[in-house]
This record gives C-alpha cells, structure tokens and sequence, in this order.
C-alpha cells in the first residue's frame, strides 16, 4: 500500500538546505515525489511512500536539518502520482 501526502513546511526552511536535506532524507527512505520553495517563503513537499517510510519522512520533515526551524507542518492526503524518484523543483 502507498501512502501520499501534499505537505507544506513553515518556518525558517528557506535558505537552510531544506530542499537539499529532504532530497537526501526522501532518497534513503524509498519516499518518491518533488520539494519546492513557495514565494510565501514556505516549502511545498509531495510525497509517496509505503505507511512505514511515510511515518519517518514526515517525522524527519517535522525537525527538518540542523539550521531550519520549523513552525508549523501541514499534510494533506491525495492521490497517487505515480512519482518514480525524489526531485528539487
């Protein structure tokens, strides 16, 4: 089964490595799909995974790396893309 979530991150995550971390982390993980910087300044995450990987991305997406901070995480589920790796957009 697959899990898939849009995700949007708040805080200080741009300019942070954010983007570059989340790549990494999602890659490890098996988690599929793209992360994006928001003019808003926010960070905007699709992700697909099996419910396991899923729950540690999004636990790791609610720390982020060392120099973010994040305020707030916001996940809604949708349906399956069908992504076939982890891409920067």
């Amino acid at each position: 089964m697959t899990e898939c979530y849009s995700v949007r991150v708040k805080g200080k995550v741009q300019g942070v490595g954010f983007r570059f971390y989340t790549q990494k982390t999602a890659k490890e993980l098996g988690v599929r799909g793209f992360v994006k910087n928001m003019p808003n300044g926010s960070v905007y995450i699709e992700a697909e995974a099996d419910p396991d990987s899923m729950e540690v991305f999004i636990n790791w997406v609610n720390k982020g790396p060392e120099w973010a901070r994040v305020d707030s995480v916001s996940l809604q589920k949708k349906p399956q893309e069908g992504f076939v790796d982890f891409m920067i957009k």
